[in-house]
């Protein structure tokens, strides 16, 4: 759900600053260049290891693999960085 929220962010911003509809990928790397965003490393950083783990929790095989690649502590902090990097990307949008 992270990259979810993330993803719907990215293609709102795509919409509103390139006035076209968003391709249809879940590529968060390819909306933060094509956007031309300056992110901080640490939020970029983030952005790619959660991009790197999309396909695996969004089309899981063995769940119970996720579940223990990602338990509760990673989780929460999966959350957190979420939480940060949504907020800086709000701050993108136009007033």
């Amino acid at each position: 759900m992270c990259h979810l929220a993330i993803e719907k962010v990215l293609k709102g911003l795509y919409r509103e600053l390139m006035g076209k509809f968003p391709p249809k990928t879940h590529n968060l790397l390819f909306f933060v260049k094509e956007l031309h965003l300056r992110l901080p490393q640490d939020l970029l950083d983030f952005i790619g290891k959660l991009n790197d783990a999309s396909v695996i929790t969004r089309y899981p095989e063995d769940l119970q693999r996720v579940v223990k690649a990602y338990p509760r502590r990673v989780a929460q902090e999966y959350l957190r960085a979420t939480d940060e990097v949504l907020q800086w990307l709000k701050k993108q949008l136009p007033a």
